[in-house]
């Protein structure tokens, strides 16, 4: 990762745009930074009120409901969002911040009494369960579940039953349980919240649910893997964050521009609309490139290099605007939190085998995150 790659240099700084087929679709990818956060922004030009369809490849096979809010556009957006945010700020609040630390504290210590560890799924996967139990107030205890979901709830594993039916069959039944007998965990608050005035029908409460359990899973693992894959080549990186802890907030957003785990989202063009030179038809998608726009060298120096005191750091891994990801203080807490252990923790982490998790797509291959990543940690 010291040089990184970009599958959409040539495309940027040629067109603006990369024409790519998905699910039988081709779709223009927005790849300028400049671009995409104005895309990002102008919501009645690229809608995200598109059930399905805002996730790309689209996701008709693997769940029956519209997620909520992200498949919505203001004002419905903002005023869906306004039901669950005070969960996503949780990881704001200074009992859930010691929490984090506490778990993660607690992950490195086991992982250094080992030979090994294998990161995606006996680190990353765990540590992102269990780290949800306490944004959304719910017993530690439920992490087992999830963990049994793997890497990603739609495409991870399994066979025989429908991916995602697992997880809409679990989503119903802490529903009904909370409907029974309330509490003050999330699924409790949906079945009490209200949209203008009425209480949230049950596909409501399961959009919003569904999105909660699948949108920052594999994001968020890939996040994990990444920092970890990083450090076996550049331990040094460990004492340069040590010197100084206040280095860590400005490497953390530097690990989000470099990795930028969700690659791209959809958006639907309402009426005909030019992108780049490209028509899209009224009902086509465009694709709002982070990844790109995150390599954009127009607005980052030497934007292949990983500087882990950049500053300013405009990145858009969060995406921008009304959009911005629900669960970016989360990410965001536990990648400080594991930066800063591992500095405090470690003297160094040996690499002992890796496969890295690569998209392939008709125009582009791009690796984000690890399948698997077998590594040693060695104590300070």
């Amino acid at each position: 990762m010291s040089t990184l790659p970009d599958p959409f240099r040539d495309k940027r700084k040629e067109a603006g745009s990369l024409e790519c087929e998905f699910q039988g679709e081709s779709i223009p990818m927005i790849l300028r930074h400049e671009d995409v956060r104005k895309a990002a922004k102008d919501w009645k030009t690229f809608s995200s009120d598109a059930p399905f369809r805002v996730p790309i490849p689209s996701e008709e096979d693997v769940r029956t409901m519209r997620q909520l809010p992200i498949e919505t556009n203001p004002p419905d957006h903002t005023e869906y969002r306004e039901i669950v945010e005070p969960f996503f700020r949780r990881a704001k609040e200074p009992a859930v911040i010691a929490q984090v630390e506490a778990l993660v504290d607690g992950m490195i210590g086991e992982a250094l009494g080992r030979e090994s560890i294998e990161v995606v799924r006996e680190f990353a996967l765990p540590l992102q369960s269990r780290a949800l139990t306490y944004l959304l107030n719910m017993p530690e205890s439920e992490a087992a579940t999830w963990i049994s979901w793997g890497t990603h709830v739609f495409r991870d594993g399994g066979s025989g039953e429908k991916k995602g039916a697992a997880l809409e069959k679990y989503l119903h039944g802490q529903l009904d349980r909370a409907a029974r007998d309330p509490g003050e965990d999330f699924f409790s608050a949906l079945t009490r919240a209200k949209f203008r005035g009425r209480p949230l029908t049950r596909d409501e409460m399961m959009g919003f649910a569904n999105l909660t359990f699948a949108g920052g899973r594999d994001t968020v693992i890939h996040m994990t893997s990444s920092v970890i894959a990083y450090f076996c080549s550049h331990n040094e990186a460990l004492g340069f964050l040590r010197e100084d802890p206040s280095r860590i907030v400005h490497a953390s957003e530097e690990f989000f521009r470099v990795v930028t785990p969700l690659t791209h989202i959809g958006r639907v063009c309402p009426v005909e609309t030019d992108v780049h030179g490209v028509t899209v038809k009224p009902g086509g998608r465009v694709s709002l490139c982070w990844a790109s726009a995150n390599q954009d060298e127009n607005a980052f120096e030497a934007p292949g290099e990983v500087r882990l005191d950049r500053k300013p750091n405009p990145h858009v891994a969060f995406g921008i605007g009304a959009h911005v990801c629900l669960g970016a203080p989360h990410a965001r807490l536990l990648v400080r939190t594991l930066l800063q252990k591992c500095a405090d923790r470690l003297s160094g982490i040996t690499l002992l085998s890796a496969k890295e998790h690569v998209e392939k797509e008709a125009e582009y291959e791009r690796s984000v995150g690890y399948e698997s990543l077998t590594v040693k940690m060695a104590r300070l």
